[in-house]
């Protein structure tokens, strides 16, 4: 994907919200997508996996579910699914960033689970039929959406009465002894490892990206809005990464409002 203009390090804190940064992260993750896998397991020292699988537990994925993955990246949480679905299940991984989901075209279909499915789509505007899931899950991704309300009413809205949805996301560590430590890694090594084998903006989006997230509270309270009970929060890796489920009711008042 060709683009346009260059976005420079100190721009991106300034890519709050709406259309713009929409486009600005698509552009960023069309452009590292090659070498996307790879930065993750440098990055998070392999511990995504954990993280994932944890998430697909507290989801309580059955085998024959069906199951939709949002911000699916190059496949990795559909995968996870998969794995406990089986062949009598269904998952569907999508994501708006085309290059992405080509990138992860090979690595899905060489699963153990149950079939995957790749498409491209928006997580706010997502064409799937209302309750047509079991589990809706996201890694990674509700962070970077424009609309955080919107995408997560989507995912509600696909998922079945009784359905569970689950949000897997960085977020800012509790303030206890060892967050600066913790900063220290995210706002200056990691931006240089990152930079070694990639385009070090990407990685100087991520922790800039964890300042301006919802908080947990707040992240909660967009949960409920779109019509999620019994929500848990479990968090991970000091504080820095965070896990949200919730259960679908129908019945249940749905708010509105955009976060």
């Amino acid at each position: 994907m060709k683009r346009d203009a260059a976005v420079h390090t100190a721009d991106v804190p300034k890519l709050k919200s709406g259309d713009e940064k929409e486009r600005y992260v698509q552009d960023m993750f069309s452009a590292i997508a090659p070498q996307y896998d790879r930065l993750n397991a440098i990055l998070s020292f392999s511990q995504h996996k954990r993280w994932r699988r944890l998430a697909v537990r507290l989801a309580g994925v059955k085998s024959g579910d069906r199951c939709l993955d949002v911000c699916t990246g190059t496949g990795d949480f559909a995968m996870d699914l998969s794995a406990v679905v089986g062949r009598d299940g269904k998952v569907i991984g999508s994501d708006f960033c085309e290059p992405m989901i080509r990138n992860g075209l090979s690595k899905v279909a060489q699963t153990q689970g149950g079939p995957i499915k790749m498409m491209v789509a928006n997580a706010e505007k997502l064409p799937y039929p209302s309750a047509a899931f079991d589990v809706v899950t996201v890694g990674f991704g509700i962070r970077n959406v424009a609309r955080i309300q919107d995408a997560v009413s989507e995912m509600a809205r696909v998922t079945a009465d009784g359905g569970r949805v689950v949000i897997l996301e960085f977020n800012r560590p509790p303030k206890r002894w060892y967050r600066p430590f913790v900063d220290f890694y995210l706002f200056r090594i990691l931006p240089s490892i990152g930079g070694l084998f990639s385009r070090k903006e990407a990685y100087t989006y991520l922790p800039e990206s964890m300042k301006t997230f919802v908080s947990r509270e707040e992240l909660t309270a967009v949960m409920e809005r779109a019509g999620l009970t019994d929500i848990q929060v479990r968090d991970l890796n000091l504080g820095t990464v965070c896990i949200h489920s919730g259960t679908r009711r129908t019945n249940y008042p749905v708010g509105g409002g955009a976060s």
